[in-house]
């Protein structure tokens, strides 16, 4: 009985860890894409797949989209970081971005919303 319960622990566990890489960690709920530059990182995200950020807007604007679950829209638009609708400020060449239960987190700092212009 003993080995049965050990072979099907490692067995749930392969499955789950098959669906595991650098940019999608389904056991520890964390998702993470290059964004228009950025590393940007959600946690909370319990997907098997997330859609890959896409380049958006006209000509002239840099504006890039990552949404990989339903509560995270995080959106960089020309270095402006926009996440569900709030600015959270300009983002600096290679800043990390990490969104972490509700809260927004600029190089492991926590950052308030800002007053859109």
């Amino acid at each position: 009985m003993w080995r049965k319960g050990i072979g099907l622990t490692v067995c749930v566990l392969a499955v789950a860890c098959s669906a595991c890489s650098r940019s999608n960690n389904l056991l520890l709920g964390r998702v993470e894409a290059t964004v228009g530059g950025h590393t940007v990182a959600v946690t909370d995200c319990y997907r098997t797949g997330v859609t890959p950020p896409e380049k958006v807007g006209g000509t002239g604007e840099q504006s890039y989209r990552f949404t990989p679950c339903r509560d995270a829209d995080v959106l960089i638009r020309n270095d402006e970081l926009i996440v569900n609708g709030s600015s959270y400020g300009v983002l600096k060449q290679g800043d990390a971005v990490t969104v972490d239960h509700g809260k927004v987190l600029i190089n492991e700092v926590a950052v308030p919303a800002v007053a859109r212009r």
